[in-house]
């Protein structure tokens, strides 16, 4: 890939992401009503989306050989845990992906 490629990538990259930004605002400008579907798309995809992340990471975690599943079974508690307890996503996710690089890097080796 050469120079002028590469800014060409980057620039249609630059002006895609700022459109789908950039679009709510324009088609539900002021005084525009949300309509119910997009609200209720709001409300429960973040939620859908946690759930998907979770099953695409534990879906290769094999109960029949070694570890059998401890470091992702201990990291998904304390993920659990603490956002149950702090009520923040950020720092549960942060947590629990540094607790489970941790533990497969230096306890489960």
């Amino acid at each position: 890939m050469n120079e002028r490629h590469a800014m060409a990538l980057v620039l249609v990259c630059s002006a895609v992401t700022m459109g789908i930004r950039f679009l709510p605002f324009a088609v539900f400008g002021e005084g525009r009503k949300t309509p119910e579907f997009v609200t209720y798309l709001g409300r429960v995809l973040p939620y859908s989306m946690m759930g998907m992340l979770v099953v695409f990471c534990l879906k290769h975690v094999s109960l029949l050989r070694w570890p059998h599943g401890v470091p992702e079974l201990l990291c998904c508690a304390l993920t659990a845990g603490l956002h149950v307890w702090r009520r923040n996503t950020l720092l549960s996710i942060v947590a629990g992906t540094a607790c489970y690089m941790l533990l497969v890097q230096l306890v489960f080796v």
